[in-house]
């Protein structure tokens, strides 16, 4: 197992340097540094899109036939990496990594031809609508009601936490079709567009004082059956294999990126929070070592089994830390409660010292990270049973 770059890999974390060297405006990199969350304001996210786009590294993980630059797993990790250090807002995933894949694995070739070009030029942008009021970490419960009509379904319910519902010009969506049998027997999967009559959106303010995440209502939508993806009453497989791209994705490169962060904001020079920051420092050695050791698997043709959860659980609450040790350091400024000065591109002045803008909004939107994209509970379940056989 080799964790180190070879020449060739070395010679293109170059050319990836100078790219982002090049290309990222001041614009863009301050909306990288005010990012709160995994996602980026709809705006800067699609000028970076059509940056990348031209250039055709949109889309890292995609197969040359649909428009992806043919890279290997460790000519993407490098490319994330160097991102998350240059501090590259993120490309909006709800399209690009996590439908498309869905897709081209299960679209048909009309679907492919008019979705795929559109998601990669970002003139579509998708929301997804798994999550309802009492249907979340039990998504099997989902009750969305989808009543077969023609040429159409009729849709009739809500969707919840959907975030970027409200800039999003389509929604793929699990419904229900059947209650016969098992509760994932009678899923459904659909693509709908967000400016179908009797579709509303309701916006959830967060802790935070951002609006990111929203409540879709449905009431009597109608929908092509043409848009279904996959066979009906099949939804929960097509589901399966979106949800492994969901939770994809490395953790290391964010985390030294947060770790930068808290140096040059001082905290190394704080005596009380110099052994939290190097406990942090250590963790994120190891989960780089562990994505590396995934990256080395993957590259020699090898499944990494549950090394994702390992990653998604130890990964999260990593995140978290940094998290909690960045309030501490930013002290009582961290109780002041300023949502529209930490907005890109926002010129309000701000109450306390700069590095501490985004501080408590990121801390607060990272509180769900060890919920979505698979509970750590859930993650911990599966670890004992494929690693310590429990």
């Amino acid at each position: 197992m080799d964790l180190e770059l070879s020449p060739e890999d070395l010679a293109f974390r170059d050319e990836v340097r100078a790219f982002l060297d090049a290309e990222l405006t001041p614009a863009l990199r301050e909306a990288g540094r005010r990012m709160t969350s995994v996602f980026c304001d709809k705006d800067h996210s699609l000028a970076w899109q059509r940056i990348l786009h031209a250039k055709g590294w949109v889309a890292p993980s995609w197969p040359v036939e649909h428009g992806g630059p043919g890279w290997s797993e460790i000519q993407r990790h490098v490319f994330q990496a160097e991102c998350a250090r240059a501090g590259a807002p993120s490309l909006a995933p709800m399209g690009l990594r996590m439908v498309a894949p869905a897709i081209m694995r299960f679209g048909t070739p009309a679907q492919k031809a008019c979705y795929l070009p559109r998601i990669l030029s970002g003139e579509d942008y998708w929301c997804q609508g798994y999550s309802e009021p009492g249907a979340g970490s039990d998504l099997a419960s989902l009750r969305m009601k989808a009543t077969p009509d023609g040429d159409d379904y009729v849709l009739n319910g809500s969707k919840i936490w959907t975030t970027h519902a409200h800039w999003a010009t389509h929604m793929f969506c699990l419904v229900r079709t059947s209650t016969q049998g098992k509760p994932q027997a009678g899923i459904t999967f659909l693509l709908v567009e967000m400016d179908r009559p009797g579709i509303r959106v309701d916006p959830i303010v967060t802790l935070a004082g951002e609006h990111e995440v929203n409540q879709v209502f449905f009431d009597d939508v109608r929908t092509p059956k043409a848009d279904r993806l996959g066979e009906e009453n099949q939804g929960w497989t097509v589901a399966k294999h979106l949800l492994e791209f969901e939770r994809g994705g490395g953790y290391a490169a964010g985390l030294e990126a947060g770790l930068s962060r808290l140096r040059e904001a001082g905290a190394a020079e704080d005596p009380d929070q110099r052994r939290r920051l190097a406990e942090a420092e250590i963790a994120a050695l190891a989960i780089d070592v562990t994505e590396r050791r995934v990256l080395s698997a993957l590259a020699g043709g090898a499944n990494p089994g549950p090394a994702s959860s390992i990653l998604k659980a130890q990964g999260s609450e990593a995140l978290q830390r940094q998290d909690e040790l960045a309030v501490a350091h930013l002290g009582a400024w961290a109780a002041v409660r300023q949502p529209a000065a930490h907005g890109a591109g926002s010129n309000e002045a701000l109450v306390g010292p700069e590095h501490g803008r985004a501080t408590m909004a990121r801390y607060l939107n990272n509180r769900a990270a060890s919920i979505y994209g698979g509970s750590n509970e859930i993650q911990r379940d599966i670890i004992a049973k494929l690693v310590l056989g429990l």
